[in-house]
């Protein structure tokens, strides 16, 4: 009869000692479960905030789309430009998001020489390279015949934060028309006005 007491105190015993062992074990997943989850919404928060960064260097996330209407003295307009004042045209570009693929309606048509160039904002940050475009009458003191790709210029426009002012150097030279256009952004938003400049060869006739 003692024997079989015994032997259920010791089963007892094994029990409890089995049932604490388990509970301790379950806290311990629930913890690192818990620290895993914590250590995931940090990293996710961490990769967002990198991504805005990334977005914000990049080429033309600062640009004024929308202008004044005014441009430099001495621009030409175009005798007989391919797209006229107030006809439509289709944007070829990706300048920014939403502006390829939108319907464009020629606000004014200019003969000129257009420029990609690349230079550091006045306001600081990172180079901006060939950025899409500043032209021939935007540059000072830039005289009549085109300049070469190389020539360092001085920039008279603000067409991005930090432009207007800056030492830049020409990337490339093409004498065309440039339009300038109002659009409404494929991405929706409200319509860009006087948006200075689209290239001849970035838009298409619209259907």
């Amino acid at each position: 009869m003692l024997k079989k007491e015994l032997r259920k105190s010791m089963l007892f015993v094994l029990l409890t000692a089995l049932l604490l062992l388990l509970g301790a074990c379950s806290n311990a997943n629930d913890e690192n479960t818990e620290s895993n989850e914590s250590t995931e919404t940090e990293n996710t928060d961490e990769s967002q905030e990198n991504m805005d960064e990334d977005m914000e260097g990049m080429d033309h996330s600062n640009m004024d789309m929308s202008g004044s209407g005014e441009v430099p003295e001495g621009l030409e307009e175009a005798a007989s430009p391919t797209y006229e004042v107030g006809s439509k045209a289709i944007i070829e570009s990706d300048h920014m998001s939403g502006m390829k693929g939108a319907e464009a309606t020629i606000v004014g048509a200019y003969d000129t020489t257009v420029y990609t160039i690349s230079y550091t904002p006045t306001t600081g940050g990172e180079r901006v390279e060939n950025h899409k475009w500043v032209i021939h009458e935007e540059l000072e003191e830039a005289g009549d015949e085109p300049l070469e790709p190389g020539t360092e210029v001085t920039v008279n426009a603000e067409h991005m934060e930090g432009m207007d002012g800056t030492t830049a150097e020409i990337d490339s030279a093409e004498q065309t028309t440039v339009y300038m256009v109002d659009f409404t952004p494929t991405t929706g938003g409200e319509e860009v006005k006087n948006h200075k400049w689209v290239t001849e060869s970035e838009l298409s006739p619209a259907e």
